[in-house]
């Protein structure tokens, strides 16, 4: 199992600098990150408050800050970590099929914006899975729904089809959702109306901080840390719009930076 330094979880501006800056300091370092496309930031058409880049589009800056970032030696995982656990060495990262290793981790997945639906905790792993790579196989020739949450859930249900699942995907922006079973998903429902299913896969852009790793206090959504990163869990840090407001390039590229030396010093 690869082992680093220092796993990021988040490849906007927090993620990022964060990387740069352990780069700097001659740690390994692995960034792990959803498609930038999906993000709010990507999207922005023109950002105005950010020193030494005025009217810059938030394209733009991704593009320039993962030049910058692939220059720096860092490694890249496309991909949407799944879940953290502390560990006697440090952390193991879960990513699809694949796992990670580093002393410490930063996490700087943004602000967790998406809907819990109903019985999705309850139902977690008795029919609920944030991964179609890992757990399709599981549901072949079987009904599943597809919640498509960011840009690549298209092809993880066409994924899904190739394997044999009964796939229908679903775009849940406006609409009511959800889960129906006692000790397994049996259907999902949408504006009232029952689908059958064996498996429902939510595939968000991001998982949230609270239900990537067990023990980490949260407030409001938002990672509760001190002025140097820190959290409730030791060698575990955090940074950008996860920590809560202002949510602001800005913002998040100085706790990156506060985040990674605070990482350093555990090494």
């Amino acid at each position: 199992m690869p082992q680093y330094d220092t796993i990021i979880i988040g490849g906007g501006p927090a993620g990022i600098s964060a990387a740069l800056t352990l780069r700097a300091m001659e740690r390994s370092v692995i960034v792990i990150s959803g498609d930038s496309k999906d993000s709010g930031l990507y999207k922005a058409k023109r950002i105005d408050n950010y020193p030494g880049m005025p009217g810059v589009s938030g394209e733009a800056m991704l593009t320039a800050m993962y030049a910058q970032l692939s220059a720096s030696g860092a490694e890249l995982v496309r991909g949407i970590a799944l879940s953290a656990v502390k560990t006697k060495k440090g952390f193991m990262v879960s990513v699809g099929n694949d796992a990670y290793q580093s002393r410490t981790l930063i996490v700087a997945v943004g602000a967790a914006k998406g809907v819990v639906y109903e019985n999705e905790d309850k139902l977690l792993g008795r029919g609920v899975s944030y991964c179609a790579v890992c757990d399709g196989a599981l549901y072949k020739n079987k009904p599943v729904v597809v919640l498509a949450l960011r840009s690549d859930a298209e092809e993880e249900a066409e994924q899904l089809r190739r394997i044999g699942c009964d796939v229908t995907v679903i775009d849940p922006k406006g609409k009511k959702i959800a889960f129906i079973g006692d000790d397994k998903l049996t259907a999902v429902k949408v504006d009232g109306e029952e689908l059958a299913a064996a498996c429902v896969f939510v595939l968000r852009a991001a998982i949230a901080p609270a239900a990537l790793i067990s023990g980490l206090e949260i407030s409001d959504g938002a990672i509760i840390a001190d002025r140097l990163g820190r959290t409730s869990i030791e060698g575990l840090f955090a940074a950008g719009d996860c920590g809560g407001k202002p949510y602001q390039v800005a913002k998040a590229v100085g706790e990156g930076q506060i985040a990674a030396y605070s990482a350093n010093d555990l090494i």
